[in-house]
């Protein structure tokens, strides 16, 4: 059974590259377009990770990531935020609210799907 990456961000496109990589990788893939909108797709199913941009409308991806954590299905869901968001402030931001990784956009494919293949249980 192949595992379940859920996709947050505001940007189409981003989605696509994001998505690609990981179905090229062996993953599911659900795409959300926003916090908002992935809180209404935490409908139980399985997710094995969780990728996550922070500045997107609606909700960002740091409250996004709280209510993850707060969410008794999805609370042990490794979450990677994949953000422009490089100050340390935001950094230490997500670590505190439970991210198990970091990635700078712009990035390679192949960097996030180690990221997942390490992460994934």
């Amino acid at each position: 059974m192949s595992k379940t990456v859920m996709i947050v961000d505001d940007s189409g496109s981003f989605r696509t590259v994001v998505k690609l990589a990981l179905q090229k990788a062996g993953y599911a893939v659900v795409e959300a377009v926003d916090g908002k909108d992935a809180c209404g797709k935490l409908d139980g199913q399985k997710l094995n990770l969780i990728v996550c941009d922070v500045n997107m409308p609606n909700m960002d991806g740091l409250s996004f990531l709280r209510h993850v954590k707060t969410t008794a299905n999805y609370k042990f869901t490794p979450v990677i935020m994949l953000t422009t968001e490089s100050q340390e402030a935001k950094k230490a931001e997500g670590r505190a609210a439970g991210a198990k990784a970091w990635i700078t956009k712009p990035f390679q494919p192949s960097q996030l799907v180690d990221a997942a293949n390490k992460l994934c249980v």
